[in-house]
Protein backbone atom coordinates (compact mmCIF):
# COMPACT_ATOMS: atom_id res chain seq x y z
CA UNK A 1 0.00 0.00 0.00
CA UNK A 2 1.27 3.45 -0.87
CA UNK A 3 1.99 6.12 1.73
CA UNK A 4 -0.95 8.11 0.38
CA UNK A 5 -3.32 5.20 0.87
CA UNK A 6 -2.04 4.34 4.32
CA UNK A 7 -2.43 7.88 5.62
CA UNK A 8 -6.13 7.72 4.85
CA UNK A 9 -7.05 4.50 6.63
CA UNK A 10 -6.97 5.91 10.17
CA UNK A 11 -5.58 4.20 13.27
CA UNK A 12 -6.68 0.76 14.32
CA UNK A 13 -8.22 0.48 17.76
CA UNK A 14 -8.12 -3.32 17.81
CA UNK A 15 -11.90 -3.38 18.38
CA UNK A 16 -14.23 -4.95 15.78
CA UNK A 17 -14.97 -2.42 13.07
CA UNK A 18 -18.59 -1.33 12.73
CA UNK A 19 -20.38 -2.17 9.50
CA UNK A 20 -19.05 0.17 6.87
CA UNK A 21 -22.12 2.02 5.75
CA UNK A 22 -21.83 4.49 2.91
CA UNK A 23 -22.23 7.28 5.48
CA UNK A 24 -19.20 6.01 7.43
CA UNK A 25 -17.14 5.71 4.28
CA UNK A 26 -17.95 9.35 3.51
CA UNK A 27 -17.15 10.54 7.02
CA UNK A 28 -13.75 8.87 6.68
CA UNK A 29 -13.08 11.08 3.65
CA UNK A 30 -14.14 14.36 5.30
CA UNK A 31 -10.56 15.52 6.00
CA UNK A 32 -9.02 14.01 2.86
CA UNK A 33 -7.41 16.41 0.39
CA UNK A 34 -6.80 13.79 -2.28
CA UNK A 35 -8.73 14.45 -5.55
CA UNK A 36 -12.18 12.97 -5.14
CA UNK A 37 -14.27 14.13 -8.10
CA UNK A 38 -13.36 15.31 -11.59
CA UNK A 39 -15.57 16.63 -14.37
CA UNK A 40 -14.75 18.48 -17.56
CA UNK A 41 -15.59 21.75 -15.83
CA UNK A 42 -14.30 21.44 -12.28
CA UNK A 43 -12.66 19.29 -9.60
CA UNK A 44 -13.19 18.60 -5.89
CA UNK A 45 -11.00 17.12 -3.21
CA UNK A 46 -12.72 14.54 -1.04
CA UNK A 47 -12.91 17.13 1.72
CA UNK A 48 -14.71 19.57 -0.56
CA UNK A 49 -16.98 16.96 -2.11
CA UNK A 50 -18.11 15.55 1.25
CA UNK A 51 -18.84 19.05 2.57
CA UNK A 52 -20.80 20.00 -0.56
CA UNK A 53 -22.68 16.72 -0.47
CA UNK A 54 -23.51 17.16 3.21
CA UNK A 55 -25.04 20.55 2.43
CA UNK A 56 -27.44 18.87 0.03
CA UNK A 57 -28.24 16.24 2.64
CA UNK A 58 -29.02 18.97 5.17
CA UNK A 59 -31.24 20.66 2.57
CA UNK A 60 -33.16 17.42 2.02
CA UNK A 61 -33.70 17.00 5.76
CA UNK A 62 -34.99 20.56 6.04
CA UNK A 63 -37.62 19.83 3.39
CA UNK A 64 -38.66 16.46 4.77
CA UNK A 65 -42.33 15.67 5.19
CA UNK A 66 -43.87 12.66 6.97
CA UNK A 67 -42.90 9.39 5.36
CA UNK A 68 -39.70 8.03 3.82
CA UNK A 69 -37.24 10.65 2.63
CA UNK A 70 -36.91 9.56 -1.00
CA UNK A 71 -35.12 11.94 -3.36
CA UNK A 72 -35.61 11.33 -7.05
CA UNK A 73 -32.56 12.33 -9.08
CA UNK A 74 -33.17 12.96 -12.77
CA UNK A 75 -29.77 14.04 -14.04
CA UNK A 76 -27.01 12.85 -16.35
CA UNK A 77 -23.58 11.99 -14.88
CA UNK A 78 -22.81 15.44 -13.54
CA UNK A 79 -21.28 16.56 -10.25
CA UNK A 80 -24.70 17.35 -8.76
CA UNK A 81 -25.71 13.71 -9.07
CA UNK A 82 -22.62 12.60 -7.17
CA UNK A 83 -23.07 15.27 -4.49
CA UNK A 84 -26.66 14.16 -3.92
CA UNK A 85 -25.44 10.59 -3.51
CA UNK A 86 -23.13 11.86 -0.78
CA UNK A 87 -25.77 14.02 0.84
CA UNK A 88 -28.45 11.34 0.89
CA UNK A 89 -26.07 8.85 2.50
CA UNK A 90 -25.19 11.26 5.30
CA UNK A 91 -28.81 12.31 5.81
CA UNK A 92 -30.14 8.76 5.94
CA UNK A 93 -32.18 9.50 2.81
CA UNK A 94 -32.83 7.35 -0.26
CA UNK A 95 -31.75 8.24 -3.79
CA UNK A 96 -34.19 7.12 -6.46
CA UNK A 97 -32.30 6.92 -9.74
CA UNK A 98 -34.80 8.11 -12.35
CA UNK A 99 -34.24 6.81 -15.87
CA UNK A 100 -34.22 9.79 -18.29
CA UNK A 101 -35.08 7.60 -21.29
CA UNK A 102 -38.53 6.93 -19.83
CA UNK A 103 -41.27 9.26 -21.04
CA UNK A 104 -44.77 10.46 -20.21
CA UNK A 105 -46.99 8.27 -18.07
CA UNK A 106 -44.27 5.62 -17.69
CA UNK A 107 -41.87 8.19 -16.22
CA UNK A 108 -44.54 9.57 -13.90
CA UNK A 109 -45.46 6.05 -12.77
CA UNK A 110 -41.82 5.36 -11.80
CA UNK A 111 -41.76 8.48 -9.63
CA UNK A 112 -45.10 7.82 -7.96
CA UNK A 113 -44.28 4.15 -7.32
CA UNK A 114 -41.14 5.09 -5.38
CA UNK A 115 -42.78 7.71 -3.13
CA UNK A 116 -40.43 10.56 -4.05
CA UNK A 117 -40.70 13.56 -1.73
CA UNK A 118 -38.26 15.65 -3.76
CA UNK A 119 -36.97 15.61 -7.31
CA UNK A 120 -33.58 17.02 -8.28
CA UNK A 121 -33.27 17.77 -11.98
CA UNK A 122 -32.01 20.16 -14.66
CA UNK A 123 -33.46 22.03 -17.64
CA UNK A 124 -33.95 18.85 -19.66
CA UNK A 125 -35.58 17.08 -16.74
CA UNK A 126 -37.96 19.95 -16.05
CA UNK A 127 -39.11 19.73 -19.66
CA UNK A 128 -39.64 15.95 -19.37
CA UNK A 129 -41.70 16.32 -16.18
CA UNK A 130 -43.90 19.18 -17.34
CA UNK A 131 -47.60 18.34 -17.15
CA UNK A 132 -47.09 14.91 -15.56
CA UNK A 133 -48.88 13.63 -12.47
CA UNK A 134 -45.83 13.01 -10.28
CA UNK A 135 -47.32 13.04 -6.81
CA UNK A 136 -44.76 15.78 -6.13
CA UNK A 137 -45.66 19.45 -6.14
CA UNK A 138 -43.83 21.89 -8.38
CA UNK A 139 -42.30 23.50 -5.29
CA UNK A 140 -40.68 20.16 -4.46
CA UNK A 141 -38.76 19.99 -7.74
CA UNK A 142 -35.24 21.34 -7.16
CA UNK A 143 -33.97 22.83 -10.40
CA UNK A 144 -30.18 22.71 -10.35
CA UNK A 145 -28.29 25.56 -11.95
CA UNK A 146 -30.84 28.19 -10.95
CA UNK A 147 -30.18 31.01 -8.51
CA UNK A 148 -32.92 29.74 -6.21
CA UNK A 149 -31.30 26.32 -6.00
CA UNK A 150 -27.86 27.76 -5.31
CA UNK A 151 -29.31 29.89 -2.51
CA UNK A 152 -30.99 26.90 -0.89
CA UNK A 153 -27.76 24.90 -0.92
CA UNK A 154 -25.77 27.85 0.44
CA UNK A 155 -28.12 28.12 3.43
CA UNK A 156 -27.10 24.62 4.51
CA UNK A 157 -23.36 24.92 4.11
CA UNK A 158 -21.24 25.17 7.25
CA UNK A 159 -22.69 23.98 10.53
CA UNK A 160 -25.71 22.05 9.14
CA UNK A 161 -23.48 20.12 6.75
CA UNK A 162 -20.80 19.49 9.35
CA UNK A 163 -23.42 18.14 11.73
CA UNK A 164 -24.41 15.44 9.26
CA UNK A 165 -20.80 14.32 8.85
CA UNK A 166 -20.30 14.23 12.61
CA UNK A 167 -23.41 12.07 13.02
CA UNK A 168 -22.54 9.57 10.23
CA UNK A 169 -22.23 6.69 12.70
CA UNK A 170 -25.89 7.13 13.60
CA UNK A 171 -27.01 6.03 10.12
CA UNK A 172 -27.78 2.30 10.48
CA UNK A 173 -26.69 -0.34 7.96
CA UNK A 174 -30.29 -1.31 7.28
CA UNK A 175 -31.18 2.23 6.13
CA UNK A 176 -32.56 2.13 2.60
CA UNK A 177 -30.11 4.07 0.47
CA UNK A 178 -30.81 3.38 -3.21
CA UNK A 179 -33.78 2.47 -5.36
CA UNK A 180 -32.31 1.29 -8.64
CA UNK A 181 -34.65 0.56 -11.52
CA UNK A 182 -33.93 -2.59 -13.48
CA UNK A 183 -32.91 -1.97 -17.08
CA UNK A 184 -36.27 -2.87 -18.58
CA UNK A 185 -34.81 -4.93 -21.43
CA UNK A 186 -37.46 -7.60 -20.92
CA UNK A 187 -40.37 -5.75 -19.30
CA UNK A 188 -41.47 -2.93 -17.02
CA UNK A 189 -38.59 -1.76 -14.79
CA UNK A 190 -38.80 -2.55 -11.07
CA UNK A 191 -37.13 -0.61 -8.25
CA UNK A 192 -34.45 -2.69 -6.54
CA UNK A 193 -33.79 -1.95 -2.85
CA UNK A 194 -30.18 -1.41 -1.74
CA UNK A 195 -29.35 -0.52 1.86
CA UNK A 196 -26.32 1.34 3.15
CA UNK A 197 -24.90 -1.83 4.65
CA UNK A 198 -25.25 -3.82 1.45
CA UNK A 199 -23.50 -1.21 -0.70
CA UNK A 200 -20.79 -0.79 1.92
CA UNK A 201 -20.15 -4.54 1.83
CA UNK A 202 -20.13 -4.59 -1.98
CA UNK A 203 -17.47 -1.87 -1.93
CA UNK A 204 -15.08 -4.04 0.05
CA UNK A 205 -15.59 -7.16 -2.05
CA UNK A 206 -15.27 -5.32 -5.36
CA UNK A 207 -12.13 -3.42 -4.52
CA UNK A 208 -10.41 -6.62 -3.42
CA UNK A 209 -11.58 -8.67 -6.39
CA UNK A 210 -10.64 -6.18 -9.09
CA UNK A 211 -7.51 -4.53 -7.77
CA UNK A 212 -8.71 -0.99 -7.09
CA UNK A 213 -6.20 1.21 -5.28
CA UNK A 214 -6.30 4.59 -3.56
CA UNK A 215 -4.39 6.00 -6.56
CA UNK A 216 -6.95 4.69 -9.07
CA UNK A 217 -8.81 7.16 -11.25
CA UNK A 218 -12.20 5.64 -11.98
CA UNK A 219 -13.83 6.86 -15.19
CA UNK A 220 -17.62 6.56 -15.19
CA UNK A 221 -19.26 6.75 -18.64
CA UNK A 222 -22.21 4.55 -17.62
CA UNK A 223 -25.29 6.17 -16.04
CA UNK A 224 -25.26 6.70 -12.28
CA UNK A 225 -28.85 5.52 -11.92
CA UNK A 226 -27.67 2.00 -12.80
CA UNK A 227 -26.13 -0.55 -10.44
CA UNK A 228 -23.03 -1.16 -12.56
CA UNK A 229 -21.70 2.38 -12.14
CA UNK A 230 -22.48 2.55 -8.42
CA UNK A 231 -21.57 -0.95 -7.28
CA UNK A 232 -18.66 -1.79 -9.56
CA UNK A 233 -16.97 1.61 -9.74
CA UNK A 234 -18.15 4.30 -7.33
CA UNK A 235 -18.49 2.17 -4.18
CA UNK A 236 -14.93 0.77 -4.28
CA UNK A 237 -13.57 4.23 -5.17
CA UNK A 238 -15.34 5.69 -2.15
CA UNK A 239 -14.10 2.99 0.20
CA UNK A 240 -10.48 3.63 -0.82
CA UNK A 241 -10.64 7.38 -1.36
CA UNK A 242 -9.83 6.93 -5.06
CA UNK A 243 -10.82 9.52 -7.67
CA UNK A 244 -14.07 9.48 -9.65
CA UNK A 245 -14.18 11.09 -13.11
CA UNK A 246 -17.55 11.79 -14.72
CA UNK A 247 -18.82 12.22 -18.24
CA UNK A 248 -22.50 13.24 -18.60
CA UNK A 249 -23.26 10.54 -21.18
CA UNK A 250 -21.33 7.74 -22.82
CA UNK A 251 -19.53 8.70 -26.02
CA UNK A 252 -17.50 6.13 -27.90
CA UNK A 253 -15.71 8.78 -29.94
CA UNK A 254 -14.69 10.72 -26.81
CA UNK A 255 -13.73 7.69 -24.73
CA UNK A 256 -9.97 7.71 -25.29
CA UNK A 257 -9.68 11.50 -25.10
CA UNK A 258 -11.48 11.42 -21.74
CA UNK A 259 -9.26 8.61 -20.45
CA UNK A 260 -6.17 10.65 -21.21
CA UNK A 261 -7.62 13.90 -19.94
CA UNK A 262 -8.56 12.42 -16.55
CA UNK A 263 -5.64 10.00 -16.31
CA UNK A 264 -8.18 7.19 -15.91
CA UNK A 265 -6.90 3.80 -14.81
CA UNK A 266 -10.21 1.97 -14.39
CA UNK A 267 -13.67 2.15 -15.93
CA UNK A 268 -16.89 0.18 -16.02
CA UNK A 269 -19.10 -0.73 -18.95
CA UNK A 270 -22.41 -2.38 -19.71
CA UNK A 271 -23.93 -3.85 -22.82
CA UNK A 272 -22.47 -2.93 -26.17
CA UNK A 273 -20.25 -0.01 -25.10
CA UNK A 274 -17.07 -1.93 -25.91
CA UNK A 275 -18.34 -2.74 -29.42
CA UNK A 276 -19.03 0.95 -30.04
CA UNK A 277 -15.58 1.98 -28.82
CA UNK A 278 -13.98 -0.62 -31.09
CA UNK A 279 -15.99 0.75 -34.02
CA UNK A 280 -14.19 4.12 -33.77
CA UNK A 281 -11.27 4.68 -36.15
CA UNK A 282 -8.02 3.19 -34.89
CA UNK A 283 -5.10 5.49 -34.05
CA UNK A 284 -1.44 4.51 -34.00
CA UNK A 285 -1.16 5.61 -30.36
CA UNK A 286 -4.33 3.93 -29.04
CA UNK A 287 -2.32 1.90 -26.53
CA UNK A 288 -0.64 5.03 -25.16
CA UNK A 289 -3.06 5.56 -22.29
CA UNK A 290 -3.14 5.01 -18.50
CA UNK A 291 -5.91 2.38 -18.49
CA UNK A 292 -5.27 -0.75 -16.46
CA UNK A 293 -8.62 -2.51 -16.12
CA UNK A 294 -12.22 -2.30 -17.23
CA UNK A 295 -15.01 -4.21 -15.52
CA UNK A 296 -18.40 -4.95 -16.97
CA UNK A 297 -20.88 -7.33 -18.54
CA UNK A 298 -22.05 -8.55 -21.93
CA UNK A 299 -19.02 -7.74 -24.08
CA UNK A 300 -18.18 -10.67 -26.33
CA UNK A 301 -14.95 -12.62 -25.85
CA UNK A 302 -13.87 -11.47 -29.31
CA UNK A 303 -14.42 -7.81 -28.45
CA UNK A 304 -12.65 -8.11 -25.10
CA UNK A 305 -9.61 -9.57 -26.78
CA UNK A 306 -9.61 -6.90 -29.47
CA UNK A 307 -9.93 -4.18 -26.84
CA UNK A 308 -7.00 -5.52 -24.85
CA UNK A 309 -4.78 -5.72 -27.91
CA UNK A 310 -5.73 -2.25 -29.14
CA UNK A 311 -5.76 -0.29 -25.87
CA UNK A 312 -3.46 -2.35 -23.66
CA UNK A 313 -6.17 -2.70 -21.03
CA UNK A 314 -7.58 -5.89 -19.55
CA UNK A 315 -11.36 -6.26 -19.56
CA UNK A 316 -12.84 -8.47 -16.85
CA UNK A 317 -16.37 -9.80 -17.18
CA UNK A 318 -18.33 -10.77 -14.12
CA UNK A 319 -21.87 -11.90 -13.55
CA UNK A 320 -24.19 -10.14 -11.17
CA UNK A 321 -27.43 -8.21 -10.93
CA UNK A 322 -28.50 -5.02 -9.22
CA UNK A 323 -30.75 -7.25 -7.12
CA UNK A 324 -27.70 -8.96 -5.58
CA UNK A 325 -29.15 -12.45 -5.48
CA UNK A 326 -26.43 -14.12 -7.54
CA UNK A 327 -22.88 -13.30 -8.56
CA UNK A 328 -19.98 -15.00 -10.26
CA UNK A 329 -16.39 -13.82 -10.76
CA UNK A 330 -13.37 -15.11 -12.68
CA UNK A 331 -10.94 -17.29 -10.75
CA UNK A 332 -7.60 -18.82 -11.75
CA UNK A 333 -8.18 -21.38 -14.47
CA UNK A 334 -11.39 -19.82 -15.77
CA UNK A 335 -11.91 -21.07 -19.35
CA UNK A 336 -12.19 -18.68 -22.28
CA UNK A 337 -15.73 -17.32 -22.45
CA UNK A 338 -16.67 -18.36 -18.92
CA UNK A 339 -17.75 -15.93 -16.20
CA UNK A 340 -16.00 -17.95 -13.50
CA UNK A 341 -17.45 -19.45 -10.34
CA UNK A 342 -19.53 -18.21 -7.40
CA UNK A 343 -18.05 -17.50 -4.00
CA UNK A 344 -17.26 -20.57 -1.87
CA UNK A 345 -20.34 -21.94 -0.19
CA UNK A 346 -22.78 -20.41 -2.69
CA UNK A 347 -24.80 -23.07 -4.53
CA UNK A 348 -25.17 -21.31 -7.89
CA UNK A 349 -26.42 -23.81 -10.44
CA UNK A 350 -28.28 -24.12 -13.74
CA UNK A 351 -31.70 -25.75 -13.59
CA UNK A 352 -34.56 -26.61 -15.89
CA UNK A 353 -37.00 -23.76 -15.11
CA UNK A 354 -40.00 -26.04 -15.55
CA UNK A 355 -38.90 -28.93 -13.33
CA UNK A 356 -36.28 -27.31 -11.07
CA UNK A 357 -33.95 -30.21 -11.83
CA UNK A 358 -30.27 -29.39 -12.24
CA UNK A 359 -29.14 -29.46 -15.87
CA UNK A 360 -26.31 -31.80 -16.82
CA UNK A 361 -22.90 -30.21 -17.51
CA UNK A 362 -22.16 -28.95 -20.98
CA UNK A 363 -20.02 -31.08 -23.26
CA UNK A 364 -17.84 -29.36 -25.83
CA UNK A 365 -16.46 -30.54 -29.14
CA UNK A 366 -12.99 -29.71 -30.47
CA UNK A 367 -14.20 -26.34 -31.83
CA UNK A 368 -15.66 -25.27 -28.48
CA UNK A 369 -19.28 -25.78 -29.51
CA UNK A 370 -21.62 -27.11 -26.84
CA UNK A 371 -22.73 -30.52 -28.04
CA UNK A 372 -25.68 -30.86 -25.65
CA UNK A 373 -26.91 -27.25 -25.54
CA UNK A 374 -30.59 -28.18 -25.28
CA UNK A 375 -30.17 -30.22 -22.10
CA UNK A 376 -27.29 -28.22 -20.56
CA UNK A 377 -28.89 -24.77 -20.85
CA UNK A 378 -31.27 -23.59 -18.16
CA UNK A 379 -31.96 -20.78 -15.70
CA UNK A 380 -29.19 -19.64 -13.36
CA UNK A 381 -30.43 -20.13 -9.79
CA UNK A 382 -28.95 -19.54 -6.36
CA UNK A 383 -30.13 -22.52 -4.33
CA UNK A 384 -28.42 -21.12 -1.21
CA UNK A 385 -31.22 -18.59 -0.85
CA UNK A 386 -31.82 -14.97 -1.75
CA UNK A 387 -28.18 -13.90 -1.30
CA UNK A 388 -27.96 -10.12 -1.11
CA UNK A 389 -31.43 -9.59 -2.60
CA UNK A 390 -33.28 -7.08 -0.42
CA UNK A 391 -36.44 -7.05 -2.49
CA UNK A 392 -38.20 -4.73 -4.88
CA UNK A 393 -39.85 -1.59 -3.56
CA UNK A 394 -43.62 -1.97 -3.36
CA UNK A 395 -43.70 -5.13 -5.49
CA UNK A 396 -44.32 -8.17 -3.27
CA UNK A 397 -45.45 -10.33 -6.20
CA UNK A 398 -42.15 -9.69 -8.00
CA UNK A 399 -40.28 -10.55 -4.78
CA UNK A 400 -42.14 -13.83 -4.53
CA UNK A 401 -41.43 -14.70 -8.14
CA UNK A 402 -37.70 -14.12 -7.63
CA UNK A 403 -37.51 -16.22 -4.47
CA UNK A 404 -39.93 -19.06 -5.11
CA UNK A 405 -39.13 -22.38 -3.44
CA UNK A 406 -36.60 -20.59 -1.23
CA UNK A 407 -34.19 -20.09 -4.16
CA UNK A 408 -33.18 -16.94 -5.98
CA UNK A 409 -34.16 -17.21 -9.66
CA UNK A 410 -32.10 -14.87 -11.83
CA UNK A 411 -34.19 -14.94 -14.99
CA UNK A 412 -30.94 -15.47 -16.92
CA UNK A 413 -29.88 -18.48 -18.95
CA UNK A 414 -26.57 -20.26 -18.71
CA UNK A 415 -24.76 -23.56 -18.71
CA UNK A 416 -21.86 -25.00 -16.69
CA UNK A 417 -18.98 -27.22 -17.66
CA UNK A 418 -17.94 -30.32 -15.76
CA UNK A 419 -15.72 -28.21 -13.46
CA UNK A 420 -18.59 -25.92 -12.49
CA UNK A 421 -17.52 -22.88 -14.53
CA UNK A 422 -20.52 -20.79 -15.58
CA UNK A 423 -21.24 -19.57 -19.12
CA UNK A 424 -23.89 -16.92 -19.85
CA UNK A 425 -26.49 -17.74 -22.53
CA UNK A 426 -28.89 -14.78 -22.47
CA UNK A 427 -32.12 -13.80 -20.75
CA UNK A 428 -34.87 -16.24 -19.98
CA UNK A 429 -36.85 -14.68 -22.83
CA UNK A 430 -34.00 -15.61 -25.18
CA UNK A 431 -35.04 -19.27 -25.48
CA UNK A 432 -35.60 -20.38 -29.05
CA UNK A 433 -37.26 -23.57 -30.26
CA UNK A 434 -36.42 -24.45 -33.85
CA UNK A 435 -37.59 -27.75 -35.36
CA UNK A 436 -38.24 -29.07 -31.82
CA UNK A 437 -34.69 -28.23 -30.69
CA UNK A 438 -34.30 -25.80 -27.75
CA UNK A 439 -31.32 -23.46 -27.43
CA UNK A 440 -30.41 -19.97 -26.23
CA UNK A 441 -29.59 -16.84 -28.19
CA UNK A 442 -26.40 -15.92 -26.32
CA UNK A 443 -23.99 -18.35 -28.00
CA UNK A 444 -25.29 -17.34 -31.44
CA UNK A 445 -24.71 -13.67 -30.61
CA UNK A 446 -21.15 -14.46 -29.55
CA UNK A 447 -20.56 -16.24 -32.84
CA UNK A 448 -22.07 -13.57 -35.13
CA UNK A 449 -20.19 -10.82 -33.25
CA UNK A 450 -16.96 -12.30 -34.64
CA UNK A 451 -17.88 -11.28 -38.19
CA UNK A 452 -15.37 -8.63 -39.28
CA UNK A 453 -18.06 -6.18 -40.42
CA UNK A 454 -20.40 -6.51 -37.41
CA UNK A 455 -20.31 -3.99 -34.57
CA UNK A 456 -23.40 -4.99 -32.54
CA UNK A 457 -25.70 -8.00 -32.81
CA UNK A 458 -28.94 -9.12 -31.20
CA UNK A 459 -30.36 -12.59 -31.80
CA UNK A 460 -33.97 -13.48 -31.00
CA UNK A 461 -36.75 -15.79 -32.02
CA UNK A 462 -39.49 -14.85 -34.45
CA UNK A 463 -42.45 -17.07 -35.32
CA UNK A 464 -41.98 -19.89 -37.74
CA UNK A 465 -44.93 -19.75 -40.10
CA UNK A 466 -45.84 -23.33 -39.14
CA UNK A 467 -44.77 -23.82 -35.51
CA UNK A 468 -42.02 -22.89 -33.09
CA UNK A 469 -39.42 -20.24 -33.88
CA UNK A 470 -36.97 -19.16 -36.51
CA UNK A 471 -33.69 -17.41 -35.70
CA UNK A 472 -33.46 -13.72 -36.53
CA UNK A 473 -30.34 -11.59 -36.11
CA UNK A 474 -30.33 -7.80 -36.08
CA UNK A 475 -26.93 -6.26 -36.71
CA UNK A 476 -25.25 -2.89 -36.73
CA UNK A 477 -22.29 -2.75 -39.08
CA UNK A 478 -18.98 -1.01 -38.60
CA UNK A 479 -18.70 2.47 -40.17
CA UNK A 480 -18.15 2.17 -43.90
CA UNK A 481 -19.16 -1.50 -44.07
CA UNK A 482 -22.03 -2.81 -46.17
CA UNK A 483 -23.92 -6.06 -45.87
CA UNK A 484 -22.80 -8.73 -48.35
CA UNK A 485 -25.52 -11.42 -48.35
CA UNK A 486 -23.46 -14.07 -50.14
CA UNK A 487 -20.34 -13.32 -48.13
CA UNK A 488 -22.26 -13.45 -44.85
CA UNK A 489 -23.79 -16.82 -45.72
CA UNK A 490 -20.39 -18.23 -46.69
CA UNK A 491 -18.82 -16.90 -43.50
CA UNK A 492 -21.57 -18.41 -41.35
CA UNK A 493 -21.27 -21.79 -43.01
CA UNK A 494 -17.51 -21.78 -42.43
CA UNK A 495 -17.77 -21.38 -38.65
CA UNK A 496 -16.87 -24.68 -36.99
CA UNK A 497 -18.94 -23.94 -33.88
CA UNK A 498 -22.17 -23.05 -35.69
CA UNK A 499 -24.95 -25.21 -34.30
CA UNK A 500 -27.06 -27.11 -36.79
CA UNK A 501 -30.12 -24.91 -36.10
CA UNK A 502 -28.31 -21.67 -35.27
CA UNK A 503 -27.90 -19.98 -38.65
CA UNK A 504 -30.27 -16.98 -38.77
CA UNK A 505 -33.02 -17.33 -41.29
CA UNK A 506 -33.54 -13.55 -41.18
CA UNK A 507 -30.92 -10.80 -40.89
CA UNK A 508 -32.02 -7.25 -40.14
CA UNK A 509 -29.43 -4.56 -40.92
CA UNK A 510 -30.05 -1.51 -38.74
CA UNK A 511 -28.21 1.80 -38.35
CA UNK A 512 -29.02 1.73 -34.61
CA UNK A 513 -30.51 -1.07 -32.54
CA UNK A 514 -32.92 -0.05 -29.76
CA UNK A 515 -31.23 0.28 -26.38
CA UNK A 516 -32.10 1.09 -22.81
CA UNK A 517 -30.20 3.87 -21.06
CA UNK A 518 -27.32 1.71 -19.80
CA UNK A 519 -26.37 0.53 -23.29
CA UNK A 520 -28.06 -2.85 -23.29
CA UNK A 521 -29.91 -3.74 -26.47
CA UNK A 522 -33.58 -4.39 -25.80
CA UNK A 523 -35.23 -7.05 -27.92
CA UNK A 524 -38.85 -6.28 -27.02
CA UNK A 525 -39.37 -4.02 -30.03
CA UNK A 526 -37.24 -6.21 -32.29
CA UNK A 527 -39.30 -9.31 -31.53
CA UNK A 528 -42.56 -7.43 -31.95
CA UNK A 529 -41.58 -6.09 -35.37
CA UNK A 530 -39.94 -9.33 -36.55
CA UNK A 531 -39.39 -8.94 -40.29
CA UNK A 532 -42.08 -6.25 -40.66
CA UNK A 533 -39.85 -3.21 -40.13
CA UNK A 534 -38.36 -0.25 -42.00
CA UNK A 535 -34.80 -1.61 -41.94
CA UNK A 536 -33.65 -3.87 -44.79
CA UNK A 537 -34.14 -7.54 -43.98
CA UNK A 538 -32.40 -10.42 -45.73
CA UNK A 539 -33.64 -13.98 -45.55
CA UNK A 540 -33.14 -17.54 -46.65
CA UNK A 541 -36.50 -18.61 -48.14
CA UNK A 542 -35.74 -22.31 -47.97
CA UNK A 543 -35.47 -24.28 -44.76
CA UNK A 544 -32.18 -25.87 -45.70
CA UNK A 545 -29.92 -22.83 -45.86
CA UNK A 546 -28.87 -21.35 -49.17
CA UNK A 547 -28.11 -17.74 -50.11
CA UNK A 548 -29.63 -14.68 -48.44
CA UNK A 549 -31.70 -12.28 -50.48
CA UNK A 550 -33.69 -9.13 -49.72
CA UNK A 551 -37.08 -9.75 -48.16
CA UNK A 552 -39.62 -8.02 -50.40
CA UNK A 553 -43.13 -6.77 -49.69
CA UNK A 554 -44.42 -9.72 -51.68
CA UNK A 555 -42.42 -12.05 -49.44
CA UNK A 556 -43.93 -10.42 -46.37
CA UNK A 557 -47.46 -10.94 -47.72
CA UNK A 558 -46.69 -14.57 -48.46
CA UNK A 559 -45.31 -15.09 -44.95
CA UNK A 560 -48.42 -13.51 -43.43
CA UNK A 561 -50.67 -15.77 -45.49
CA UNK A 562 -48.69 -18.87 -44.54
CA UNK A 563 -48.83 -17.81 -40.89
CA UNK A 564 -52.60 -17.38 -41.06
CA UNK A 565 -53.01 -20.78 -42.71
CA UNK A 566 -50.84 -22.84 -40.40
CA UNK A 567 -50.94 -20.95 -37.08
CA UNK A 568 -54.45 -19.55 -37.21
Amino acid sequence: MSELASTRTGPSSGAPAPTRTVARHLAARAEDDHPGLLTHEASWTWRQAVADGAARGALARSLRRPGPLHVGVLLPNVAEYMLWLYGAALAGATVVGINPTRRGDALAADIRATDCQLIVTDDDGVALLEGLDLGVGADRVLHVGTEGYRSLVAEHQGAPAAGLVADADAVPPEELYLLLFTSGTTGTPKAVRCTQGRLGAIAGVTRESYGYRAESVCYCPMPLFHGNALMALWAPALSLGATMALRPRFSASAFLDDVRRFGATNFSYVGKAIAYILATPERPDDADNPLVLGFGTEASVHDRERFGKRFGCTLVEGYGQSEGGAACTPVPGTPRGSLGKPAPGVDLVVVDPETGEECPPARFDESGRVRNAAEATGEIVNRSGRGGFEGYYGAPDADAERTRNGWYWTGDLGYRDAEGFLFFAGRRGDWLRVDSENFAAGPIESLVSRHPDVSVVAVYGVPDTRSGDQVMAAVELLPGASFDPAGFADWLDSQPDLGTKWAPRYVRVSPSLPQVANGKVTKVQLRAEAWDCDDPVYWRPGRGGGPYRVLTDEDRRALAEEMATHRG
